[in-house]
């Protein structure tokens, strides 16, 4: 079986001591591609030199929202120029957060900031990771005007099930992470039930969100598998066929 972990953040310091282990575990239990994502320019630069270190190893740039602070005028050229080394395969993590921002204000940057990279994506032909917390109506709107002929996912999604229909409609993806185990998954289950296939890809957001028997710890790649088994227990599928179809979805979508 080969698994793709389609969303972590591995420059965070809680892997600066074990990088290669943390690779090396994955491996192990078949996770043979990695999407490694930045948050901000220096983030994505360090997301794209770490690529070049491992194979299956690959990189998404650009500015997370809630870190448009670091957000200037020559900002948007250096991701495009950042997005034009050979193992960048996504524009991201980009998008809207409104439950840390309240401020209306800053809430119209982050629109405008998520616009402006929505346009890299297009003009490099790249596909897009989204954030988005409680920002449903804005995020939807945007890809809806903004957004038109772009590919991506809509990543730990959060959303509802009509939501979700609205973003497959649209022919976008949605990433499934750590919350799909938690005794708490409230509607989550109801929306992977509901997913056609080639609509779902399976991600950890480490070190972020570790998934059940792992809860509480630094989440890794090689607990992507997690994720898998209980996307396949929700949908009374095989392990090897939630393998098989959220691998070729990862391919599909980042052309890895």
């Amino acid at each position: 079986m080969e698994f793709v972990d389609t969303h972590c953040h591995l420059n965070d310091e809680k892997f600066s001591e074990d990088i290669a282990e943390v690779f090396e575990r994955a491996k192990n239990c078949g996770v043979e591609k990695i999407i490694n994502f930045g948050a901000n320019l220096k983030d994505s630069a360090e997301a794209v030199e770490l690529a070049k270190n491992f194979s299956g190893l690959f990189a998404g740039v650009g500015f997370h929202p809630e870190d448009i602070a670091d957000f200037d005028e020559n900002s948007c050229e250096k991701i495009f120029e950042l997005a034009k080394e050979k193992k960048v395969v996504a524009i991201g993590e980009i998008g809207l957060d409104y439950y840390w921002e309240k401020n209306p204000e800053i809430r119209q940057l982050q629109q405008k900031i998520f616009v402006r990279q929505l346009d890299i994506a297009r003009q490099l032909n790249l596909p897009v990771c989204i954030h988005e917390r409680e920002a449903h109506g804005d995020a939807l709107k945007i890809l809806k005007s903004d957004g038109k002929n772009l590919r991506g996912v809509m990543h730990c999604f959060s959303g509802s099930l009509e939501m979700a229909r609205e973003v497959w409609k649209m022919g976008w993806l949605i990433g499934v992470d750590g919350p799909l185990t938690f005794k708490n998954s409230a509607k989550l289950p109801e929306i992977v039930k509901a997913a056609p296939r080639e609509m779902i890809l399976i991600e950890t957001d480490a070190p972020y969100l570790a998934p059940v028997p792992h809860r509480g710890k630094r989440n890794e790649p090689s607990y992507v598998i997690e994720i898998a088994k209980k996307v396949a227990e929700i949908r009374g599928e095989t392990l090897d066929e939630v393998a098989e179809y959220t691998t070729q979805n990862a391919k599909n979508l980042y052309q890895i």
